[in-house]
């Protein structure tokens, strides 16, 4: 049982909420989420069950989209709508204002992450400090956002539609818009999209997933470790050298070949030519690759190394 879920993470629940009640599903403890939505939040959180969680690394890392719900005119010491209320003001500013002012977040900036964050510093959780009343002073953190896209202004309340880089946060993105218009707001709402390849439309609930177990028909939600990284390209190990592939050491590539595209519905990977130091002679190679026993099994991921002309083992995922 190895592979990622796209959960669809319902209101009410943390994420180790599902993961919790995951486990209880699956009758195994060997699961992981990939990124922390809160518990007001809705939307795709993708989890890893099995030798899948080491891909949690990598799924994190990915960029995101959201929608949300700006709510101007409230500032909340939590700068979402479940916060103590800060202040109120009337909101006297624009369409326009708020499209300009918008769209100067496009492009790449910087965040203070909020005081109710997972953030640590020296060591213990900024939540945990703001609980305790405290407020300590934090570093900013370079973000990008590629598109703010506005879906409806209906004042006090703007929808935006906003892909983003990771460690983004969406509330403070709230707050800091509020602040520019000088009116102040929170978030009111936030629904994530998509996480990496992971898409809305394709998620599922807790519950519908335990329909789906209690038919045996789990299988049908669980997607391969592999799919997360089909635009590497899909290789062989040649027969005779399985020893070195098992033993982590690095690869030749004359080990390896690639596979057929009917071995591996979705094999991607940029090809280069290499001449070496001294021949015109050009070979063949991939930058990056996803490496499977003679059998077809996944096995790892593999980057290649120039000066060594052979492939290094970046992370492996056969076994447990």
């Amino acid at each position: 049982m190895n592979g990622i879920l796209n959960i669809y993470k319902e209101r009410g629940f943390t994420s180790h909420d599902v993961v919790a009640k995951l486990r209880g599903i699956l009758k195994m403890k060997k699961i992981g989420h990939t990124g922390t939505l809160d518990p007001d939040a809705c939307g795709v959180l993708p989890v890893c069950v099995g030798t899948a969680t080491k891909v949690c690394g990598f799924l994190s890392g990915e960029n995101k989209t959201y929608e949300t719900t700006l709510l101007l005119g409230r500032e909340t010491d939590t700068q979402d709508i479940s916060g103590r209320c800060l202040r109120e003001q009337p909101v006297e500013v624009s369409e326009e204002q708020i499209r300009q002012v918008v769209a100067s977040f496009v492009g790449d900036g910087w965040q203070i992450p909020p005081m109710y964050s997972a953030v640590k510093i020296d060591g213990k959780r900024l939540y945990k400090l703001a609980r305790e009343g405290k407020i300590v002073e934090r570093d900013p953190r370079q973000v990008c956002f590629y598109d703010i896209d506005i879906l409806s202004i209906e004042r006090p309340r703007v929808r935006l539609r906003v892909s983003c880089s990771k460690g983004t946060y969406i509330r403070t993105l709230c707050h800091d818009i509020g602040q520019a218009l000088g009116c102040g707001g929170c978030m009111e709402a936030l629904l994530r999209t998509q996480s990496g390849p992971y898409r809305i439309e394709d998620s599922i609930t807790l519950s519908h997933l335990e329909t789906l177990v209690e038919a045996g028909r789990l299988q049908e939600a669980l997607q391969p470790p592999d799919a997360l990284f089909t635009s590497w390209a899909a290789c062989r190990i040649q027969p005779g050298y399985e020893k070195y592939m098992y033993n982590g050491n690095p690869l030749k590539r004359e080990w390896v070949r690639r596979s057929p595209e009917d071995d591996f519905p979705a094999t991607g990977g940029q090809a280069f030519a290499f001449a070496g130091n001294r021949a015109p002679v050009t070979k063949l190679f991939y930058i990056k690759m996803r490496l499977y026993t003679c059998e077809g099994l996944f096995f790892g991921l593999y980057m290649y190394e120039p000066l060594s002309d052979c492939y290094r083992l970046e992370k492996m995922f056969y076994g447990g």
